[in-house]
């Protein structure tokens, strides 16, 4: 793994992009790190009384009994922080002058609670009517469910996701990763800058995005909605296996690892054929066809099973890549981030912490050859910024003390 630093002077093909970022927990932090990562100037607002949820994940180890908040360390780099209490009429006004500075401003509390607070998007678009509003909740601003709590376990449940996933004869399962959550964050930072782009070449006004996490986890579920109307069945749940082609599954090892092989083609499954010595196979009439495959499954995963099974992890992976069959290994996050076209890419980056040293996150992706993103500031302290972001605003040297004096804002 690489060792990285922050550059305070790199900057992004977003540069000037002013994001107000009033999300907490995951989709909104998943989003507002694709603008910040490639330049944008996202605040955090934050309430004074510990600030966004993710401060609050902690991850303890030996060394580091208190934990350390890794999901923030993460996910906030490259932003700054803003402490202010909205609560307070004066926090609000504050907010406002902040809105006629900004490009675009995040949310995602209850449907209607930004309007109770007097910060509705008419409100907001009145005081920067190219302002890009994006509204970020569970189930939508409309709807039956648009008043109901909605995390994305909620989401992953309902969407079908957890009802095809898990072994067939075990009860559903759910992602043990906040994927609703991370999938609606990459929509939302697509969708920002679709609209971004209206307002900045199109001569287009402001708008609000009405972003879930139910829709883009729906969308990502393939056709599984046309196949039903089709059909009339629900996808089962098969595990490692795939209604879709076979062979495509995790086979064990000799000494007890595991190689995952997909031969989701035609030329592929003959190439795998040949590969494990039964050439055979390609006429077998059980074999001859994806759908005989998928029909004889259990006998072909015991053919294909053998081979594997009687060779270590090494043996597989040389024998099966030399002959350009697709086959990997099965790792874990510590042998991934180990993997040397991982560390030759430098796909993952250390960087320095101030509280452990050193810390492993993604770098920044995409790659652009022209104009890449980067990394230019850790996660930000609670308030960190709060003086540093007023200032830049306009507001006055005494206004910012009083400010400070009243607790409107921490720093």
């Amino acid at each position: 793994m690489r060792n990285a630093t922050f550059d305070p002077g790199h900057v992004g093909p977003l540069r000037g992009l002013r994001v107000l970022d009033l999300t907490r927990l995951v989709a909104g932090n998943m989003l507002s790190l694709q603008l910040a990562d490639f330049g944008a100037d996202v605040i955090k607002v934050e309430d004074p009384d510990g600030g966004d949820t993710l401060r609050h994940w902690r991850e303890r180890g030996p060394a580091h009994p208190e934990g350390v908040d890794v999901w923030w360390k993460v996910y906030a780099r490259n932003k700054k922080s803003l402490a202010i209490d909205l609560r307070s009429e004066s926090g609000r006004e504050v907010l406002k002058h902040l809105v006629c500075t900004a490009q675009v401003f995040m949310e995602s509390f209850r449907p209607g609670t930004l309007e109770k607070m007097g910060l509705g998007p008419e409100t907001l678009l009145a005081l920067n009517p190219g302002l890009v509003v994006l509204r970020l909740t569970g189930w939508g601003q409309t709807g039956p469910y648009h008043q109901q709590p909605g995390f994305g376990s909620l989401v992953e449940a309902m969407s079908g996701f957890a009802a095809k996933n898990g072994a067939p004869d075990q009860p559903p399962m759910l992602p043990n990763m906040a994927l609703a959550d991370m999938v609606a964050g990459l929509y939302g930072a697509f969708a920002v800058a679709a609209a971004v782009r209206e307002v900045e070449t199109q001569g287009g006004k402001g708008q609000v995005i009405d972003l879930s996490l139910i829709e883009p986890l729906l969308s990502i579920m393939g056709p599984d909605a046309a196949a039903h109307h089709v059909s009339g069945k629900v996808p089962a749940r098969t595990g490692n296996r795939t209604s879709i082609s076979a062979p495509r599954n995790i086979y064990g090892t000799k000494e007890g690892e595991w190689v995952a092989l997909s031969a989701s083609t035609q030329g592929m499954t003959e190439r795998l054929f040949r590969a494990i010595g039964r050439e055979d196979l390609i006429a077998d009439p059980r074999f001859r066809t994806n759908a005989d495959r998928l029909t004889h499954v259990e006998a072909l995963d015991e053919v294909v099973g053998a081979f594997i099974g009687a060779r270590t992890l090494e043996e597989n992976l040389s024998h099966f890549r030399s002959l350009e069959v697709t086959v990997g290994p099965v790792y874990d996050i510590g042998q991934i981030v180990a993997d040397e076209h991982v560390v030759e890419r430098g796909i993952m980056v250390q960087l320095p912490d101030a509280d452990i040293g050193t810390l492993p996150m993604h770098a920044v992706i995409p790659r652009l050859s022209q104009t890449p993103g980067g990394l230019m500031r850790p996660a930000p302290r609670l308030g960190q910024h709060s003086q540093e972001v007023l200032r830049s605003a306009g507001v006055s040297e005494a206004t910012l003390q009083e400010l400070i004096d009243r607790k409107v804002i921490a720093s």
